[in-house]
């Protein structure tokens, strides 16, 4: 960065994501970003919920947040959906991929995704 202008052209560009992470919704959805999820990729699943969620028109209603050791490391990354008056569902061994998945059929269409969840997993 040279100039103050930088910054702010920076800070706007980040804008929408800042504002995804810090609504109050009904829906939460928390990412494993502990060294462990962050070795096994779970900052690009991270940012595709907050763009997935962005792209979706979902900001005033979807949370995206991060969190430190979930405490299942080998089965990282881990994500977290809390809905409201309903039981929290973990999915685990999450990619971008199967984020943009969850955000299809979870959180727009009601719809766990239970082959990523840690039920299904081959524990």
């Amino acid at each position: 960065m040279k100039s103050i202008e930088e910054l702010k052209a920076i800070k706007a560009k980040m804008a929408d994501k800042v504002a995804v992470r810090s609504s109050t919704g009904d829906t939460r959805i928390v990412v494993g970003m502990a060294t462990c999820g962050i070795a096994a990729g779970a900052r690009p699943v991270l940012n595709a919920f907050v763009e997935g969620v962005t792209a979706a028109g979902l900001v005033d209603t979807v949370t995206v947040t991060q969190t430190g050791c979930i405490g299942i490391c080998q089965y990282e990354p881990v994500v977290e959906v809390y809905e409201k008056d309903k039981e929290k569902v973990t999915y685990v061994k999450m990619t971008a991929d199967r984020a943009k998945e969850v955000i299809e059929k979870h959180i727009k269409g009601g719809e766990v995704v239970t082959e990523y969840t840690i039920g299904a997993a081959k524990i």
